[in-house]
C-alpha cells in the first residue's frame, strides 16, 4: 500500500466514523468531519500532513509518479 492510498483510506474512514458517531451518539462528532475536511484541504496547498509522516515513519512507500515530499522532521 502506498502513503496516497493509506491517506484516502484514513480519511474516508474518519470521515465515516465521525458522521455515523454524530447521528447515532452527539451532532458535535460531526466537527471531526469538518477538521478532516480542512485538513485535506490545506495539504492539497500546502503539501504538509501530519498523517503522511506517520505513514512514511511506519514504511510505506510513496506513489511512484508522486512528487518528492516534505521530509518529516
Amino acid at each position: 500500500m502506498t502513503i496516497e492510498r493509506a491517506l484516502r483510506a484514513l480519511a474516508g474512514t474518519v470521515v465515516l466514523l465521525s458522521l455515523a458517531l454524530g447521528y447515532l451518539v452527539h451532532p458535535a462528532f460531526l466537527l471531526l468531519t469538518a477538521f478532516v475536511g480542512a485538513n485535506l484541504l490545506q495539504s492539497a496547498f500546502t503539501d504538509a500532513c501530519p498523517a503522511m509522516c506517520v505513514f512514511r515513519r511506519l514504511g510505506l512507500r510513496p506513489c511512484v509518479a508522486a512528487e518528492p515530499s516534505r521530509p518529516c522532521s
